[in-house]
């Protein structure tokens, strides 16, 4: 059983014991159990339920293994041509780190 959900803008696909990384939750806290309602869409062994627009009664229940986590760090570089301008910015996006418990539908 799976089921894709909306967490802070953006659509995961959940199965229970699978970890995700999502955009830093700011209340978040280590060990804290979070739930998300918005689910979209549920598939439970072949037969699929697709929300208008989410799924009424359906949620995903997780745990917070680490409230924040850094990601890679991405390199911005511009330059102009021909007249010495080169500037070089980095950046590493905070993720929440998020263990599945179960898919409730």
């Amino acid at each position: 059983m799976y089921a894709i959900v909306e967490i802070n803008g953006q659509q995961f696909k959940a199965e229970a014991g699978k970890k995700l990384f999502v955009h830093h939750i700011q209340e978040a806290e280590n060990g804290a159990t979070v739930e998300f309602d918005k689910v979209l869409l549920v598939d439970n062994e072949g037969a699929i339920t697709v929300g208008a627009p989410t799924v009424a009664g359906a949620k995903v229940v997780c745990e917070v293994v680490s409230p924040l986590v850094k990601g890679e760090k991405v390199l911005i570089f511009h330059k102009k041509r021909r007249k010495g301008h080169r500037k070089l910015n980095g950046h590493r996006q905070q993720f929440t780190e998020l263990t599945i418990k179960e898919v409730v539908a």
